[in-house]
């Protein structure tokens, strides 16, 4: 027997599915409406020795890797240890976190110059500095710089090494009126010296040397000073009335001749009492003069003070007579009261 089958029912509808499918629907939409934040590194690592390939500009997304690769003027530090890529990670952070990768590339060798001495560094972005032993001068640039080379990534010297040569003076000016001793050489050394001197005069005065007599070979073609001249210098008898001359006599007072006064009794000196003849044929100071009854500043301070001890001296010897006195005063009365007193009465 066949078994009848009751009629088929409808399947149960799940209660909210139509609503669920359009809520997803508008979260999908708005989704697509609303901009993503998906940025998470704001910065690029910057490194003194290394710069990003392809200069990168931030923000930049997570996973985003930035390799590196050394700046100009700089070279992989061999062998290589440390990492040159990194990577941006969600939280804004860099991994793994990177080191200095390379190190300062380094200029030729330099060698000390012949007669002088080279200090410094050679690597990139250091200088040079040259010097020359005592007696030698320095020709060239005494210092250079380690920088980058016309191709942009080596590196080189800013110049030519200087060199150190031996210092040498031309001879000096002859004078008129006047030699210098070893005039017959054509090239002096460095510290030689010359010295000036003044030829015999033809007339009445004789000829001064007015300046410095010796000069010395200080660098290359110059002197210490310049030359000095040879000239008659004169100047007039140092006449000084109610004064007299105590030192520097003479008939004629010639350069750098010093001439000494003092006044006589019942005057004193106003200005200075040495004078010097100099190159402008005028006494320095000028003459002083003498003047009636007033001590001079330098006499009064010696005066007074001569006075003063004079007084404590007296002072001392009145207080030590008068104390003196006063003991043997009190000593001859109290032998006068003993033997008064030892003597039997009669």
């Amino acid at each position: 027997m066949t078994a009848s089958r009751g009629p088929r029912r409808a399947p149960r509808r799940r209660p909210f599915s139509s609503w669920s499918h359009f809520v997803g629907i508008l979260l999908v939409t708005l989704a697509l409406w609303l901009p993503a934040s998906t940025d998470a590194c704001d910065e690029i690592p910057r490194y003194e020795s290394m710069k990003a390939k392809g200069n990168p500009v931030p923000p930049v997304s997570p996973g985003f890797a930035v390799e590196y690769e050394c700046r100009p003027g700089y070279r992989l530090i061999v062998p290589l240890v440390r990492p040159t890529t990194t990577v941006c990670l969600a939280d804004g952070t860099w991994a793994p976190p990177l080191q200095e990768a390379c190190t300062r590339k380094s200029c030729p060798q330099l060698t000390e110059p012949l007669n002088g001495r080279v200090e410094g560094s050679f690597q990139f972005g250091s200088q040079a500095n040259y010097s020359c032993n005592e007696g030698y001068n320095l020709v060239g640039t005494p210092v250079l710089h380690c920088q980058l080379a016309g191709d942009g990534n080596n590196v080189a010297w800013s110049g030519d090494p200087p060199q150190c040569e031996k210092i040498l003076c031309q001879p000096p000016k002859q004078i008129e009126n006047g030699i210098f001793s070893n005039s017959h050489k054509d090239i002096f050394e460095y510290n030689e010296v010359v010295t000036y001197s003044c030829k015999p005069s033809t007339g009445p005065d004789e000829y001064s040397l007015v300046g410095e007599s010796r000069l010395i070979c200080t660098g290359p073609n110059k002197w210490s000073s310049n030359p000095p001249e040879c000239k008659v210098v004169k100047c007039p008898y140092p006449s000084l009335p109610d004064g007299t001359i105590v030192s520097g006599f003479g008939k004629k007072y010639y350069y750098k001749a010093e001439v000494q006064f003092e006044c006589n009794q019942g005057y004193s000196l106003e200005g200075s009492r040495k004078i010097v003849c100099e190159a402008n044929n005028a006494w320095v100071p000028e003459i002083p003069r003498c003047v009636k009854g007033r001590p001079t500043p330098d006499e009064t301070p010696s005066q007074s003070l001569g006075v003063f001890l004079g007084l404590i001296v007296l002072c001392c010897f009145m207080y030590h007579k008068k104390k003196r006195k006063g003991k043997t005063e009190g000593t001859a009365a109290y032998s006068t009261y003993q033997n008064k007193s030892s003597t039997p009465a009669q």
